[in-house]
């Protein structure tokens, strides 16, 4: 538990309820985070709950940030997304000198934002590089005070700069988030409150100093067991944290509905034996998986060296205990769906905002099957390489 800033994170989500609950509405429908909310959300520091303490953030640990995301999550998904994309993007600090890093989290507001590497190459000169290029998917850019972009590197001859694995190495610029052009291009069935647009750079010059790699985690220069996780694991982490937020609203509205719902022609929902087994193996659904990604984290977090990374296997099971929530939380909130008849389908319910939220959030890399086969490679002693 983090008690530098008074309460903790669980708590100041919590604190935040009521608030959220409020502008869900006009989150969804300007695709934007209405200003007082964005700085009760500063204020709470719920957006610097992974930035290094060193500049300036809380440095929670991973079990209570989850935790934190998935109250958020209770009340808006998108909110509860961009608050954990906000928090991934600043694990960049770690990888940064300590004067960098300062220099970009000074502002108590600064926020980073970027879109997953694609195939843009940045070009190497003398004291860093230039940078054209497009990338989608930067959610919480519309907030953002600076952006990064993921790159290969073209070396002054013509070749791509290599890692030490002998791999072309994927390069984080960083730089003001005035210097991008933002492109809206977020029209999307769920999620719609993130704003994960597009946006672009033209010929920029990013010096070497604001640029990294979080390819290795090896490379981290910032200490302590946080740091220890991989950036993708802790990715995943958050992800996992907006499923469980989601699915838990969406189950507690339905037992709400069961109590008070009497289908035509039938009895009570919450005197229906088929309702009455589905809601509690729902629940336990839930539980099961959040003890189990509880547990995972802090057992891991608790071995976790100061300088070394965790270690292949325990990166594979903080991505199936990941996994395995991600993939609980679908499931349940498919059968609240679906047990809720026709009180799920009209806007403005209780659950159609998040049926559309959670299979938004289902479409992304972190909730893919493909993890499984991944974790169950390394269980059987054929770990893939790279595993992150």
């Amino acid at each position: 538990m983090d008690t530098q800033h008074g309460l903790d994170p669980v708590a100041r989500a919590r604190e935040l309820g009521a608030a959220i609950a409020a502008a869900c509405d006009a989150i969804e429908g300007t695709r934007r985070i209405p200003e007082p909310l964005l700085a009760r959300l500063h204020d709470s520091r719920l957006l610097r709950m992974l930035l290094p303490r060193s500049a300036g953030g809380d440095q929670t640990e991973p079990g209570t940030y989850l935790r934190a995301v998935e109250e958020v999550a209770r009340h808006d998904g998108s909110l509860a997304w961009n608050v954990f994309v906000a928090n991934s993007s600043a694990l960049i600090a770690a990888f940064l000198e300590e004067t960098v890093a300062r220099t970009i989290f000074a502002d108590p507001t600064a926020l980073m934002a970027w879109g997953p590497p694609n195939a843009t190459r940045a070009t190497g000169v003398a004291g860093g590089y230039r940078l054209s290029g497009t990338w989608d998917f930067a959610s919480g850019c519309r907030n953002a005070t600076w952006m990064g972009a993921h790159a290969h590197v073209v070396e002054p001859d013509g070749s791509l700069r290599r890692n030490r694995r002998g791999q072309p190495t994927i390069r984080t610029l960083l730089f003001p988030a005035e210097q991008a052009t933002l492109i809206d291009t977020w029209n999307t069935i769920g999620l719609r409150g993130t704003a994960s647009d597009s946006y672009s750079v033209s010929d920029l010059f990013v010096p070497e100093a604001f640029s990294t790699t979080r390819e290795d985690p090896a490379l981290r220069r910032e200490p302590g067991p946080l740091y220890a996780f991989t950036m993708q694991g802790l990715y995943a982490v958050g992800v996992a944290g907006v499923a469980l937020g989601i699915a838990g609203a969406m189950l507690a509205e339905f037992i709400g509905l069961a109590m008070r719902k009497s289908p035509r022609a039938l009895g009570r929902l919450a005197d229906n034996a088929v309702i009455q087994a589905d809601v509690a193996r729902a629940e336990a659904k839930l539980g099961a998986a959040r003890a189990y990604l509880v547990d995972t984290l802090g057992s891991i977090y608790a071995q976790a060296d100061d300088v070394d990374p965790i270690d292949v296997a325990d990166r594979a099971r903080v991505r199936l205990a990941c996994t395995n929530a991600i993939h609980g939380a679908i499931e349940v909130a498919d059968f609240t769906y679906k047990a809720a008849g026709v009180d799920a389908i009209f806007p403005g319910t209780p659950f159609e905002r998040r049926f559309r939220d959670i299979h938004t959030l289902s479409q992304q890399i972190q909730s893919r099957g493909a993890h499984y086969e991944a974790v169950g490679q390394v269980l059987l002693g054929m770990p893939p390489e790279n595993f992150l």
